[in-house]
């Protein structure tokens, strides 16, 4: 097969994108550290720092002295250029975030879902949330660059965005369109939650700075976002990385997917509740399932029945964490979700136990197991990222770039 020509397009909106996320994620840098850094020309990195500039995507923020010359002028971009959302749609609830280009959050709803919601029901609360945030923060939509959506479910990419969430009995739902039916026109980015949660937290969490990882998400359902050299692993069909529905038991406990034995038929904070329930022969108070789950974690000092389902469920996890450890050898793995950061600030020492009895010695020895440090905004805060990974891939150029700034593809 040809390879396919670069052109002098190509070549300018990689560099635009090589010094665009130098910029974004070590900023502030000044011209000769992002020559340095990027072995680009410093011609080059003149050049195309001016265009970046005058599209007000990137702004001075300072000098730095040199040695015997003028001050260096420090660079970065500038969080005012656009904002972006981020949108959690969770089993229980929709949360809608908005951010500045620098991801400072400026605006928060959270509205709650029925169970097993319809799609039309989440689109309302999505789209509702949208305009909440927007009036929150006084932002113009026309000031918006992208919303980024996780949903819970795979999610096949394509012309059309499919979404495949049979926990919650979707099936091939075109969440995408059904927005921009509902008026929604912004560009819209659609991913599972679990990568979402697993981007933001390699991006700004305990992941920063490993290039293979696994970042994993336990609530009601049970995911993980597995990235090899630095890149997030999808599969043939975007659909890699549901860990939760991995066998852990042949014949086992059922599954809310159909099948038996899934990790998350043991781990999942329903199925948690619902082990406690069958040993103890009644419900834990609460009014929702988080609320349960935490009265859960509350009893185990004094109840030696919730203190056992406990410790299986820590048991459970570690051991899927150890068939996460021998399948991908990462160097680091994150614990994420209202239910794993639960579990694991009371049992993280009992689950690495499990990881180690479990694991190949080896690259058990070689792996950290930590817990997430962006907390229950990691799913949102991903979410926004993803039409901010679009911006910076492109180099601006994209259909993300700013009304009214010059056309650097036109040159």
């Amino acid at each position: 097969m040809a390879s396919k020509r670069t052109t002098v397009r190509d070549l300018r909106r990689h560099n635009r994108s090589l010094l665009l996320s130098k910029l974004y994620f070590d900023g502030p840098l000044s011209r000769h550290e992002l020559s340095q850094l990027t072995g680009l020309s410093a011609a080059t990195v003149s050049n195309v720092t001016a265009e970046l500039g005058e599209e007000r995507l990137i702004t001075e923020a300072g000098q730095v002295e040199s040695d015997g010359g003028r001050p260096r002028v420090l660079l970065r971009v500038d969080p005012a250029y656009g904002h972006v959302a981020g949108v959690d749609i969770g089993e229980t609830g929709v949360k809608v975030e908005l951010f500045d280009l620098a991801m400072n959050r400026l605006a928060t709803v959270e509205h709650p879902l029925p169970k097993a919601p319809d799609p039309a029901t989440a689109v309302e609360q999505v789209t509702s949330g949208l305009r909440e945030v927007f009036a929150s923060a006084a932002i113009d939509e026309s000031a918006v660059l992208g919303v980024g959506i996780g949903v819970p479910g795979t999610v096949e990419q394509g012309a059309r965005v499919l979404v495949h969430a049979p926990t919650v009995g979707w099936d091939g739902v075109p969440f995408a369109a059904l927005l921009q039916d509902a008026g929604v026109g912004l560009p819209l980015f659609v991913d599972n939650g679990a990568k979402t949660q697993g981007q933001a937290e390699m991006w700004f969490g305990a992941g920063r700075g490993a290039r293979h990882a696994v970042i994993a998400l336990i609530g009601s359902g049970v995911g993980a976002a597995v990235v090899t050299d630095g890149t997030t692993y999808r599969g043939s069909t975007s659909s890699a990385g549901e860990w939760g529905h991995t066998t852990i038991a042949y014949g086992g406990q059922e599954c809310r997917c159909g099948s038996r034995g899934c990790l998350e038929a043991y781990i999942g904070a329903g199925a948690v509740l619902a082990r406690y329930r069958k040993a103890r022969g009644k419900d834990i108070t609460g009014e929702d399932e988080q609320a349960q789950f935490s009265a859960l974690l509350a009893a185990a000092p004094k109840s030696k029945t919730a203190a056992r389902v406990l410790d299986e469920t820590a048991g459970y996890l570690g051991a899927g964490i150890a068939n996460l450890i021998n399948l991908f050898n990462p160097e680091r793995i994150v614990i994420g979700g209202w239910a794993g950061l639960a579990l694991g600030e009371q049992l993280l020492p009992r689950i690495r136990a499990a990881a180690g009895e479990h694991a190949l010695r080896h690259p058990f020895s070689q792996t950290s197991i930590q817990l997430g440090s962006l907390g229950l905004d990691a799913v949102a805060t991903g979410a926004a990222t993803l039409p901010v990974a679009d911006l910076l891939e492109q180099g601006a150029t994209s259909r993300l770039a700013k009304p009214g700034a010059p056309d650097s593809d036109a040159a």
